[in-house]
């Protein structure tokens, strides 16, 4: 078994407990939280893992959440899923996994954007990892769903399935109202924010700082040169006042979606394309792609002979399908440490770690929950 901790129990370390807990070579031996409120509580508690049959309890796993960062690497757990947020202190989010991977563990983060795409990180961020590596002889590997499999994997595996290949375009088409980070949505991405706000996502090369790595994963899997790396941002502004369900309201006017694309250019045309078009209510820019159903979707689009279109919506227990795209980010990055300690110490990226089969956990949800209720 595989001893593994995970850091931070938000949105994406929640499901992390989940993930490791379900790994049948797996072993989740300690978790690591920021909020004095949650040292103590069981992981099965932060995890959200339901309640015990027989007894009606909170499931619990026998591990107590603590902030005692030093304690929890002294005991040099083998893997470590870092959970925390990186978004808005990627500083201190570097200085946590450079101090992870010194001591010799298996770190996999969806983190920091920049590393996703490791060859042309900046050095100030690549330079600590490399060198906690040659000292403690870990590892890293950085990776999502958008930016992440959604764009390098996927898109790579399915253009595999055609004889020719013209444009390869990977889409994000999302609700925003059902992400579970409202200052980010508001704030961030400036929904409901005036039509002169400058959001902070979609200032002139941040776009391209967050997805363009992943433009350049594709180019390099299909061993094509890219001229450059262009933006296009197209924002509208709502018809009406709308209310949503968990955001409360948004303005008549203000900003209501978004559409913007980071464009790889080879020979002059765009040919490889990350796109997201992000609303905060259907009735906003209805013109623009629509997923199938439901509040969002990732689709990858490869145009050429034969057309091929492949659409993935993943939605967790209640529905959601923000929260089940953040499961499939967590399964992709759980799912990769058994190789990753196979491989040895190094700095990996997406091209290096392939997606690995569910092996040993078919069936396994349902003997589950012959003891545990959702």
């Amino acid at each position: 078994m595989v001893t593994a901790c995970v850091w931070g129990t938000g949105n994406v370390g929640r499901l992390a407990i989940r993930a490791v807990e379900a790994h049948p070579r797996l072993e989740l031996t300690s978790v690591l939280v920021h909020d004095p409120g949650k040292v103590g509580r069981d992981a099965g508690e932060l995890g959200e893992l339901g309640r015990d049959i027989s007894t009606s309890s909170i499931h619990r796993l026998g591990v107590a959440a603590t902030d005692d960062i030093d304690a929890v690497l002294a005991t040099r757990p083998q893997a470590i899923v870092y959970a925390a947020s990186g978004d808005i202190r990627p500083d201190e989010a570097l200085a946590d996994i450079v101090r992870a991977v010194g001591t010799g563990a298996v770190v996999v983060t969806p983190a920091l954007y920049a590393l996703y795409d490791q060859r042309n990180a900046p050095p100030e961020m690549r330079e600590p990892v490399l060198a906690a590596i040659a000292e403690g002889g870990g590892s890293l590997f950085v990776s999502g769903v958008d930016p992440g499999w959604g764009n390098d994997v996927l898109p790579l595996l399915v253009s595999g399935l055609g004889s020719t290949v013209d444009v390869v375009r990977c889409q994000e088409i999302f609700d925003y109202s059902t992400y579970d980070q409202p200052d980010s949505v508001r704030y961030l991405v400036g929904m409901g924010q005036p039509m002169d706000y400058d959001a902070p996502m979609l200032m002139e090369t941040v776009p391209t700082m967050v997805w363009g790595g992943q433009v350049r994963l594709i180019a390099r899997g299909l061993e094509v040169e890219l001229d450059e790396i262009r933006e296009t941002v197209e924002r509208l502004p709502l018809d009406e006042t709308v209310t949503t369900a968990s955001m409360g309201d948004f303005e008549k006017g203000t900003q209501g979606a978004v559409r913007f694309e980071v464009q790889g250019i080879v020979a002059g045309e765009p040919l490889i394309v990350v796109e997201h078009v992000t609303r905060i209510h259907p009735s906003c820019a209805p013109h623009w792609p629509t997923p199938p159903d439901g509040d969002g979707a990732h689709r990858v689009i490869i145009e050429g002979d034969p057309r091929i279109e492949v659409t993935v919506e993943a939605t967790d227990k209640a529905g959601n399908r923000a929260a089940g795209g953040n499961a499939t980010a967590v399964g992709r990055l759980v799912g990769a440490i058994e190789w990753l300690i196979d491989a040895g110490p190094g700095l990996y990226d997406a091209l290096d770690v392939p997606l690995r089969p569910a092996t040993g956990r078919l069936g396994a949800a349902k003997a589950a929950q012959e003891g545990v209720t959702a």
